[in-house]
């Protein structure tokens, strides 16, 4: 995300030096490329507001598992606790 951030600010900088330049086709182009930018910007902040909704989802979901099952939840972090200790002991 932070990195089509960086794109994003750098393509409206280019925007910004080059609009100075002369010419029918160079208006035209920078008037799609801010468009398609502006597009860009609303999509990066719906695909962010879709992943904070789904992590608070599973971290709801996870939450009530374990207040229903706490003996099953302890068996199960400490099977993956096992598991990572012995990958991790192999290196």
């Amino acid at each position: 995300m932070s990195d089509l951030r960086v794109v994003i600010a750098d393509a409206e900088e280019l925007l910004r030096m080059t609009a100075d330049e002369a010419g029918e086709g160079a208006a035209d182009i920078r008037s799609r490329v801010q468009a398609r930018m502006n597009q860009a910007k609303a999509d990066l902040v719906h695909l962010q507001e879709a992943a904070v909704a789904k992590a608070r989802a599973a971290g709801h979901a996870t939450d009530e598992f374990v207040h229903e099952n706490p003996w099953k939840s302890i068996g199960i972090a400490a099977g993956i606790g096992l598991v990572v200790g012995l990958l991790v002991g192999r290196r």
